[in-house]
């Protein structure tokens, strides 16, 4: 078992790849009662065109099966839900989909390996048929309609398909009314056999757990299942333009609600960690709650709250998100177009960057006090070629020269969109 230990935050993961080619991380918190688990498969909702592992030619299935399999996997072929079997051990389970992966997870004070033996059970042993099918498109049809009823949902959807014109990135993870009427159990079953396997998987779990101990809990309760090999993923070539600069949409709200959007492309393997950084303290210096841009919009009544935002990117797409609400998202759009304007001209003061780089590196260490926020994180960069260690490290290369690098590269404002959502 590979050590790796971080002693800027005092922490070691343990990983195994095992023969199988499972990946299992495992980070200790001694004296920590709470225990957490996460288990996902490299997965999610942009992977609808592949090619299995072994075949020639190529499956294309309906958008919306990765969430739709996520719904189906508690339900099992002794008429038990999972779900509530782990309920009724005290623990709390969930998962979720996302566009890259799928993750079953449960967090609990007790009974860890009682609950244990149900988890490992439902995740490798789908039970699908016609008549269980057919009634998650009713229900989960009806998750799609309450998402269509919500602004924050529409305007982040608004702002992605402003941005591209092919990824499937800017499709609803759930997919549509119209393309979960076509799943059927035999497209479930192949992408499970696809997609669930072993080498297409990593584990999580942090907690007080002695690591070879838990390990041997884990093998114990494996299905034999081997490698299978890569699964080639199909995605269209997009362009670097975006599709259009501007979206409106009425819905009820109280104040009009926007999203900014910057089209951006992945930054190569090794640079991924270190520009992911440098956008985040670009966003805290440009819009941050400390920001001058902030304290401005706050002064003329046209942003009560600081807005969220987010740098995503995966192998195939990166963007930058900034989000919230405004009296008038044109005139706050326009004022942040001038203040990057502002910067590029100027350049990145040198101790706003020092101040917020101190922050943002605060914030990475305080990441590592909860057990949830820790197995998910180290999940979600697994699957990115990342190891959550990096950005301990890769923060301390950020200097100002590579901060205005950045900043004149991605805040381009011909690749900036707004989407608004008002009454």
């Amino acid at each position: 078992m590979q050590v790796i230990e971080n002693s800027r935050v005092k922490e070691k993961l343990y990983i195994e790849k095992l023969e199988n080619g499972l990946t299992i991380m495992i980070i200790p918190k001694k004296k920590i009662q709470k225990k957490y688990i996460i288990w996902g498969t490299n997965y999610g909702s942009n992977d609808s065109t592949f090619i299995v592992p072994g075949e020639n030619d190529v499956t294309e299935v309906p958008k919306g099966v990765a969430h739709f399999l996520e719904h189906k996997m508690f339900e099992q072929e002794n008429g038990r839900n999972s779900l509530d079997v782990l309920t009724a051990l005290g623990v709390n389970a969930n998962a979720y989909t996302t566009n890259n992966h799928t993750a079953y997870l449960y967090e609990c004070t007790d009974n860890f390996y009682e609950a244990l033996n149900e988890f490992m059970d439902y995740v490798q042993n789908p039970y699908f048929t016609d008549e269980n099918v057919e009634k998650e498109k009713g229900i989960i049809g009806q998750e799609i309609m309450m998402y269509d009823d919500y602004p924050d949902w529409k305007v982040y959807l608004n702002a992605l398909e402003c941005m591209y014109h092919k990824n499937p990135v800017k499709l609803d993870i759930t997919g549509t009314i119209e393309t979960i009427s076509h799943i059927d159990k035999d497209i479930l079953y192949k992408c499970y056999n696809t997609f669930y396997n072993p080498s297409n998987m990593a584990m999580v779990v942090c907690g007080d757990f002695e690591p070879k101990e838990l390990l041997e809990e884990i093998k114990k309760r494996l299905v034999e299942n081997k490698s299978k090999g890569e699964i080639k993923r199909i995605y269209d070539d997009e362009p670097r333009e975006i599709v259009k600069a501007k979206v409106e949409q009425n819905m009820e709200v109280s104040r009009p609600l926007y999203t900014i959007g910057i089209k951006d492309f992945p930054a190569e393997e090794k640079e991924r960690v270190k520009k992911h950084i440098a956008i985040e303290i670009l966003l805290n210096i440009i819009i941050g709650s400390s920001s001058e841009l902030y304290k401005n919009l706050y002064d003329i009544g046209n942003c009560y709250s600081a807005p969220g935002f987010e740098y995503e990117f995966e192998k195939n797409y990166a963007h930058v998100l900034i989000s919230g609400q405004s009296n008038n998202p044109e005139e706050l759009y326009e004022m942040f177009k001038k203040q990057i304007d502002k910067f590029v001209q100027n350049g990145i003061n040198e101790t706003d960057f020092k101040r917020t780089k101190k922050m943002i590196y605060g914030e990475y260490i305080k990441e590592y006090n909860d057990v949830t926020d820790i197995a998910k994180m180290f999940l979600a960069d697994y699957f990115k070629g990342i190891n959550s260690f990096e950005y301990l490290e890769e923060i301390n290369t950020i200097n100002i020269e590579y901060l205005n690098q950045v900043l004149k590269n991605v805040f381009n404002d011909k690749k900036m969109i707004l989407s608004v959502v008002k009454n």
